[in-house]
């Protein structure tokens, strides 16, 4: 019985870790980003992907749903804020 007991609430802690990404729960795209997003993207399920400040929006596939950048008709990613230098540039005398 006890084997049992376990089991089961170790199932139930497996089950509860599945989950990686945060709440999975996106929301609507602002106004102004729905202007400039290209097609075929689900602006209804989009959140901020904390790491670079870019929108991600929730793409359901064949095998597997995923958050993957939110893009422009010219096919830029559309972020909250600027991209940081990557190394300061030395200037040349």
């Amino acid at each position: 019985m006890k084997n049992m007991a376990w089991l089961i609430g170790c199932a139930t802690m497996l089950l509860a870790s599945c989950e990686t990404t945060g709440n999975g729960v996106g929301t609507a795209a602002p106004a102004a980003v729905q202007e400039i997003a290209a097609p075929n993207q689900d602006l209804e399920n989009v959140r901020i992907d904390p790491e670079d400040g870019c929108y991600t929006y929730r793409h359901v596939g064949p095998v597997e749903t995923t958050y993957l950048p939110l893009r422009t008709t010219e096919g830029s990613p559309i972020c909250t804020r600027q991209p940081e230098a990557e190394a300061e540039q030395p200037t040349s005398t």
